[in-house]
C-alpha cells in the first residue's frame, strides 16, 4: 500500500503515515482497514463533530485501477446521526486521483481556524481559503475551487450548506453527483470548516504483478460488460428493476405503510429511459455506467435520480410526477442532503400529519398533503436552512418521533432512516438492517437481489423462499461477509464479477496468494471488527429490533403480503448462533474472536471470562 497523508487542518500541517503489513493482510483496504486504524480513537466520549474527531477518506487495492467497477472510495468516521461507526462508499473519479497523487488514504484531524479548502497535487499540499465558498451549494463550490485553481485534471469533493450547519445527515458530494451519502459525514468534514478537498495526480498506481493484473481485468471487464445485470443498468439505471420491486411488495409507499400505488409506472427506470433520458454517466473507467443524465422542457442537462431517491420522493410521498421526483433530488444533492434521510425523515413527518399527531401550527403552517411536491421542496429549503419546522427535521427521523412522543413511527433502525426495500417483501432486509454496523443500510449488504433469485453459489449462498425466517440466516451472514470484501477493495456492488476472478483480481494487484475461502474470511474478520467497535462505542444489542411499521402487515396487502409479518425474533436468534456471538449481549464470543485473530479485542468487549 501506499501511505495515507494526514493533514492536521488546526495547524496546517501535514505528514505521511504507512500502515502495519499486518494490517493489509488481514483488512485489504477501504471500510475494513479503515475500521482497524480508527478503532483506537472511536470512543463512547468522542463528539463526532468535535475537532477530535478523525475523519478518513480510504481506497482500496484495486481502487482506480481500470478493474471492473473499482473507481471508488469510501469515508470513515463516527457518525453524528447514529453516534456509532460510519462509512459511506463513494463513486467518481476523485479516489483514483488520490491513488495517483502517490496516497491510499487522506485522515483529516484538528479544525481550520475559518472555513478553507485542502489542495492536494501529487507530494504538494496547501490550504486555501474557502471563506467566500461557504454557504455556496455543492456543484457551484465545484466550479469556483475549480476555476482558482485555474489548471486541469483535478477532481473535487465538496460539502453543502447541510453539511457546514451540521445536520447529521449530510453528505459529501463529487464529479458529476457521486455522493458519500449516508451516516452523516459531510457534517463531520464541515465540523472541521473544510468546504472543500482537491486532488491531482500524475503517479502510477502499484500492481504487484501489472502484466498478470491486466490480463485479468481486462477480460474481467468484458465479461461485466456483456453481463445482463449490467446491460439492464446501462439501459434502465439503478431503477430497473422498480417494477418488480413493486410487484412483489419489496418497494413501500406512503411512508412504509402501503403497497400498492398506482403512479408506480410513472417514475420507474423505464418511464425515466423513454421518457427523460438524454445520456449516461460512468465513474472511472466503468463499463457499466448506471448513471442517468436526464433532460426535460428547457433545463440543462443534469444528472438524473437512482432508484433510493425515485422511491423516496416518488412512492414513498405518493408522488408520481418524474420532473419533480427529480428536480428534489438533485436539491439535496446541491444543498448537500442524503436523498434516502430526507426523504424518509418527511415521509414521517407526512405520516404524522396525516394521524393528526402533527398540525398546522408545528409546520409552519404547511398542509403536509400526500402527493404534493411543492411542500417537500420547502421543507427541503427549511431543512437546509434549519428553518421553523426545518429544525425539527434536520435532527432527523428518530428525533423527531421522539419529540412528538411517537417514537415507534420512525422507520430507523440504530438512527439511520431505513432505505426502499422493505423486508415484507424480502425479509432477508430485517436482518440486514438489524445488524449492519452503520444502522438501516442497505449497501453493507443488497441481500433483495438474493432474494429475487441473484444467488452467487460460488460463495455457498443457496435459494430460500423470499418470506421464511431464520433458515437464511447463514445466508445473509455469508452475503454481509462478501459485501464486506467489496467494501474492502473498494467494487460497486453492481459488479457482477465471479467470485474466482475476483480472487485473481486481488492476488494479481496485491502480489498475495489467497483462496475464495480467505477473502470470505477477511470479510468476516472486518464485519465482526465493526461490530466491536459499535460496542465499545456503547451499542446495545437489546435495541435490535424492527421499526413498527415491519412488525405490521401492509395496510392494503394482498395475496401472500396480506397478514406477513416478518418473523424477526426467530431470525435474530438464528443469526447469532450462525455468527457465534453470544445471544444475551450480541457480542463475538471469545472463541470467533480467536478464530478470525482478533483475539486483541477479547479485553475490550469480555473484560471477565464467559
Amino acid at each position: 500500500m501506499q501511505p495515507i497523508l494526514e493533514v492536521n487542518l488546526s495547524d496546517g500541517t501535514s505528514r505521511a503515515i504507512d500502515f502495519p503489513k499486518q494490517w493489509e493482510i488481514q483488512f485489504l483496504g477501504g471500510a475494513s482497514l479503515g475500521a482497524r486504524f480508527l478503532y483506537a480513537e472511536l470512543t463512547a466520549q468522542l463528539e463526532p463533530l468535535s475537532e477530535n474527531s478523525p475523519l478518513l477518506f480510504i481506497v482500496g487495492p484495486l481502487s482506480g485501477t481500470a478493474g471492473p467497477a473499482v473507481g471508488r472510495f469510501v469515508v470513515c468516521g463516527k457518525s453524528p446521526a447514529t453516534r456509532l461507526w460510519a462509512e459511506s462508499n463513494c463513486g467518481g473519479f476523485w479516489g483514483t486521483e488520490l491513488r495517483k497523487a502517490g496516497f491510499d488514504g487522506l485522515l483529516l484531524r484538528g479544525k481550520a481556524p475559518s472555513p478553507v479548502y485542502l489542495v492536494i497535487d501529487d507530494d504538494q499540499v496547501r490550504i486555501a481559503d474557502a471563506r467566500k465558498m461557504w454557504g455556496m451549494d455543492t456543484y457551484s463550490t465545484q466550479e469556483m475551487v475549480l476555476g482558482e485553481i485555474g489548471e486541469k485534471g483535478f477532481r473535487v469533493a465538496v460539502i453543502g450548506p447541510a453539511g457546514e450547519r451540521g445536520i447529521p445527515y449530510s453528505l459529501i458530494l463529487t464529479d458529476h453527483g457521486r455522493v458519500a451519502g449516508r451516516t452523516g459525514l459531510g457534517a463531520v468534514m464541515g465540523s472541521k470548516n473544510l468546504k472543500a478537498i482537491a486532488v491531482r495526480g500524475s503517479k502510477s498506481i502499484p500492481l504487484s504483478l501489472p502484466q498478470q493484473y491486466q490480463t485479468v481485468r481486462a477480460e474481467s471487464n468484458r465479461n461485466l460488460r456483456l453481463d445482463n445485470q449490467s446491460l439492464v443498468l446501462r439501459e434502465l439505471g439503478t431503477a430497473a428493476a422498480a417494477d418488480y420491486f413493486d410487484y412483489l411488495g419489496l418497494m413501500p409507499k406512503r411512508y412504509y405503510h402501503q403497497s400498492k400505488f398506482d403512479g408506480v409506472a410513472m417514475v420507474s427506470g423505464a418511464y425515466f429511459a423513454e421518457n427523460l433520458l438524454r445520456g449516461v454517466s460512468a465513474c472511472h473507467a466503468c463499463v457499466i455506467a448506471c448513471g442517468r443524465v436526464v433532460q426535460y422542457g428547457h433545463s440543462p442537462k443534469k444528472k438524473g435520480p437512482e432508484y433510493e431517491t425515485i422511491v423516496g420522493f416518488g412512492p414513498n410521498l405518493l408522488i408520481s410526477d418524474a420532473i419533480a421526483i427529480t428536480e428534489l433530488g438533485e436539491m439535496c444533492d446541491r444543498l448537500g442532503l442524503d436523498s434516502i434521510s430526507t426523504s424518509n425523515t418527511i415521509g414521517l413527518a407526512f405520516y404524522l400529519f396525516e394521524k393528526g399527531v402533527l398540525k398546522p401550527a408545528d409546520t409552519d403552517g404547511l398542509e403536509l398533503k400526500w402527493g404534493d411536491s411543492q411542500v417537500v421542496e420547502e421543507l427541503i429549503q427549511k431543512i437546509a436552512k434549519q428553518e421553523g419546522f426545518g429544525e425539527q427535521l434536520a435532527w432527523g427521523s428518530k428525533r423527531l418521533a421522539e419529540y412528538y412522543h411517537v417514537a415507534d413511527e420512525a422507520v430507523q433502525v440504530n438512527g439511520l432512516e431505513v432505505a426502499y426495500h422493505d423486508p415484507r417483501g424480502a425479509s432477508g432486509m430485517a436482518l440486514v438492517y438489524a445488524t449492519s454496523p452503520i444502522g438501516a443500510s442497505h449497501n453493507q449488504s443488497d441481500y433483495f437481489f438474493v432474494e429475487i433469485g441473484q444467488v452467487e453459489s460460488g460463495i455457498g449462498l443457496e435459494v430460500y423462499p423470499r418470506l421464511i425466517g431464520g433458515e437464511k440466516a447463514r445466508n445473509v451472514s455469508l452475503h454481509q461477509d462478501w459485501r464486506t470484501v467489496f467494501n474492502s477493495l473498494v467494487m460497486c456492488i453492481f459488479a457482477n464479477v465471479p467470485p474466482e476472478e475476483i480472487v485473481q483480481l486481488v492476488n494479481t494487484a496485491c502480489g498475495t496468494q489467497f483462496d475464495l475461502s480467505d477473502l470470505l474470511k477477511i470479510g468476516e474478520r472486518s464485519w465482526n471488527l465493526k461490530r466491536a467497535i459499535n460496542l465499545r462505542l456503547g451499542y446495545d444489542s437489546k435495541g435490535e429490533k424492527m421499526p413498527r411499521a415491519f412488525q405490521v402487515p401492509y395496510e392494503d396487502g394482498q395475496g401472500e403480503l396480506e397478514h406477513y409479518v416478518v418473523p424477526f425474533d426467530e431470525m435474530r436468534r438464528a443469526y447469532y448462533r450462525v455468527r457465534n456471538w453470544d445471544l444475551e449481549s450480541g457480542k463475538p464470543t471469545q472463541k470467533k474472536l480467536q478464530e478470525l485473530e482478533l483475539e486483541w479485542l477479547v479485553p475490550d468487549l469480555w473484560r471477565s471470562k464467559e
